[in-house]
């Protein structure tokens, strides 16, 4: 275990601790919860390469840890009526996708999966942001405008990055199987 690691596990963690902050109305604890999460997810990676700490269980734990935090956050908004539950069914489904897409490529191709691409990590700024802004909005009734914006623009990303990771692991598969 190393401290990269051992970020990603807190993220795993915070995950259930925002739901049940959520859930019974402490929206600014969440907000905050959320918040150190989130920096965690950059500081992970960040403490990693800067030490060379890289590791395969990182390499695995990293991607299910945001999965985790962002699928968490957005089906308990979505119950509390503060994001649209279609925006949840979205956000899981792709993750669901992903997840399903490494394995399939791993028992298949002997591949685990991809290193995030660029629209893969806008699209994950993209939803930190929005469950950050969904959050606020609750706190602070003025910022409720600029969420409908967001939720289309999280949601337009959202389906355009999990094309492109199907398509990418498609084409992979393909390579894989033909060779």
């Amino acid at each position: 275990m190393n401290v990269p690691n051992g970020l990603t596990l807190l993220r795993i963690l915070l995950a259930p601790t925002i739901v049940i902050e959520l859930l019974y109305g402490y929206t600014g604890a969440a907000l905050l919860t959320f918040l150190a999460a989130a920096i965690t997810d950059g500081l992970d990676g960040f403490v990693a390469r800067s030490r060379r700490q890289r590791t395969e269980l990182g390499r695995v734990l990293d991607p299910l840890a945001d999965k985790a935090l962002l699928a968490s956050a957005f089906v308990t908004l979505a119950v509390r009526g503060d994001l649209p539950l279609w925006l949840a069914i979205i956000g899981v489904s792709r993750d669901v996708m992903l997840m399903v897409g490494s394995l399939v490529l791993y028992i298949l191709a002997g591949r685990l999966g991809n290193p995030p691409s660029a629209l893969g990590k806008v699209t994950t700024a993209l939803q930190l942001g929005t469950v950050l802004l969904a959050m606020s909005a609750d706190l602070r009734p003025a910022l409720r405008p600029a969420l409908a914006p967001t939720v289309w623009v999280t949601a337009a990303a959202t389906v355009l990055s999990g094309l492109h990771y199907l398509v990418v692991g498609v084409r992979q598969l393909a390579a894989g199987t033909a060779s």
